[in-house]
């Protein structure tokens, strides 16, 4: 079947097409991931024996497409596969999109309201391409939905062609858009997961096999999206890395964030409205200061949130008092990091020659729009802040660039070992790095990083969290001599089991008081109604004796909490925390 086109005439389609395949492909290509396929499925998938099905899933994956079928086909080099495509203009866009990586494509859907969408055709192409011993993957609740309902036409064609069908769910990092079917666009450096659940296959002799099938699929689709249990041995486990395509990372990187910069102020919106931004600094997140630049040396220090601000604020104080004409100016992505620096500012004279602004977004224009106005004499990072644009700009500016207190895990190692060059040319943007441990050093050393520095954790010399004196006094008076069990900086997914454990821990210490500290306070009206309508600090109510549970939902007082507690557990250390972002 001919590769479906856009049109030769718009070369702005084509850049398009060509920047979304670059992007999908570097974004697939970094993520880590992990094939769970029952035995029974195996073979289908990638054509043992000559074996074939149909496989299902949801159209809200479809961004992921060239991940199962490039698997099935590094398996099995011969293996034919087909991708049922709508006839629209997304779909066009799509087909281009994936062609080039050997992946065939049948264009049409269902016919409705009379119009013909090339349903029949499409039927008929599927049939013969099954027959012929290929693999066709389908999206049953597409092209419209409604979403996650597996339509009749899958199962139509299954009981033609006398072929099972495979359900197939995925999961991975990606942003959710708010279309009809959710779609998620995969990001850089995340994990991903396909479940591949055992083959549906229709009776012989069964009439109502068609209507059977559907219900069948969409149940099977959901668990296998929803989480199934993949610790079992009902599931062989594959790791796979998306081989490499050629790519200039640097500049997709680039490409990538100047071309969703346009929607990056909704989400900056959306974000004040959950209380994650501050609403009048929240253009600092583009680049526009709202501060004057003070004359003479200014030295620009970054740090993401509380534990890296906390680390950096002795080497800031070290450098001020070394340099008593200079000022530093720090640069956090939080507002709770914000707030740290605000009661340093608050407590310390040097503090004067000090000015924070949130740090842009990793967009090259605001990126050069920070540089320009702050002109900073270099920049200190600290620990895994490694934004390629950000970085890349100080150097087209000519700052001299550090790392202190570098950290490189083990899985962020194996990330960006996925994409070489970009990690040796962020590396030789550093004038030098200061790892946190012998390991990082070995991990920075591996990806071309030459100006290492001794090692050592500056975290061991980070001051104690603040504590307002006058408030810890008032919670000391309130509380009693009551025991506290302190959960900071939880996120969400784990409040069940800290409830849980609370409770178990209370048949022990019957007067025992927990406190939840949310890493995002928003989350406290959820936590309270979960436990039951448990009183929440942001709203200045206090726990009673008869209270068991106390939702700390503020911000900037987790110094004082620690100071009231017996003992604390660390959020996002559970397996069942989602999305974290440091503990």
């Amino acid at each position: 079947m001919a590769r479906l086109g856009l049109s030769p005439r718009s070369s702005l389609q084509r850049a398009c097409v060509s920047l979304v395949r670059a992007y999908l492909q570097f974004a697939l290509r970094t993520t880590r991931w992990t094939f769970y396929v029952t035995p029974e499925a195996f073979p289908l998938l990638i054509g043992r024996n000559g074996t074939n099905g149909i496989m299902a899933f949801w159209h809200e994956i479809l961004p992921a497409t060239p991940v199962l079928c490039l698997w099935a086909k590094n398996a099995s080099p011969s293996l034919r596969v087909k991708v049922l495509i709508s006839r629209n203009r997304d779909g066009r866009m799509i087909a281009d999109i994936i062609a080039p990586w050997g992946i065939g494509t049948i264009a049409g859907s269902s016919d409705t309201r009379g119009k013909n969408k090339g349903g029949a055709a499409a039927f008929r192409q599927m049939r013969k391409a099954l027959l012929a011993g290929e693999q066709v993957v389908m999206t049953p609740d597409g092209p419209r939905g409604p979403r996650r309902m597996a339509q009749p036409g899958m199962a139509a064609l299954a009981a033609a062609v006398r072929k099972p069908v495979v359900p197939v769910g995925a999961y991975y990092s990606g942003l959710q858009l708010n279309s009809w079917d959710k779609m998620v666009i995969p990001l850089p450096f995340g994990k991903g997961r396909f479940v591949c659940g055992n083959p549906i296959e229709i009776g012989k002799n069964n009439p109502d096999g068609t209507g059977l099938l559907a219900e069948t699929l969409t149940q099977q689709m959901r668990e296998a999206t929803d989480g199934p249990d993949t610790t079992t041995d009902a599931y062989h486990v594959f790791r796979w890395a998306m081989p490499s395509q050629s790519i200039a990372p640097s500049k997709i990187w680039a490409c990538v964030a100047t071309l969703i910069a346009p929607s990056l102020p909704f989400l900056l919106r959306s974000r004040q409205r959950q209380g994650k931004e501050l609403p009048d600094r929240v253009r600092e997140k583009m680049g526009f200061p709202s501060r004057a630049r003070p004359k003479g040396k200014l030295v620009w220090f970054h740090a993401a949130s509380v534990g890296e601000v906390l680390s950096i604020l002795p080497l800031i104080t070290a450098w001020l008092e070394k340099d008593a004409g200079s000022t530093a100016l720090v640069t956090t992505g939080s507002v709770t990091g914000a707030r740290i620096v605000a009661q340093y500012q608050a407590n310390h004279a040097a503090s004067a020659h000090l000015i924070h602004q949130f740090v842009p977004l990793d967009v090259p224009r605001w990126g050069k729009r920070f540089l320009d106005y702050w002109s900073p004499h270099a920049a200190v990072f600290t620990e895994s802040e490694l934004w390629p644009n950000l970085i890349g700009q100080c150097r087209a500016h000519q700052i001299p660039v550090a790392l202190v207190n570098g950290r490189m895990s083990a899985s962020s190692f194996k990330a960006w070992q996925k994409a070489p060059r970009i990690a040796k040319r962020l590396m030789a943007s550093f004038s030098w790095i200061a790892p946190r441990s012998e390991a990082d050093a070995g991990h920075f050393k591996a990806l071309g990083c030459n100006g290492l520095e001794p090692t050592g954790d500056i975290k061991a010399y980070a001051q104690p969290l603040p504590v307002n004196e006058q408030s810890l006094k008032a919670l000391q008076r309130h509380i009693g001599q009551r025991p506290v069990f302190l959960a900071a900086s939880t996120h969400s997914g784990e409040d069940e089991t800290i409830l849980q454990a609370a409770a178990l821990a209370r048949k022990t210490v019957p007067e025992l008081l927990t406190l939840i500290v949310p890493r995002h306070p928003e989350r406290g009206a959820d936590i309270s109604a979960l436990a039951s309508g448990a009183p929440r600090r942001s709203l200045n109510e206090w726990p009673q004796g008869s209270h068991t549970l106390w939702i700390c939902d503020t911000l900037g007082e987790l110094g004082l909490f620690y100071t009231l507690a017996t003992c604390a557990f660390i959020g996002n250390s559970l397996l069942s925390a989602q999305n974290g972002g440091g503990g």
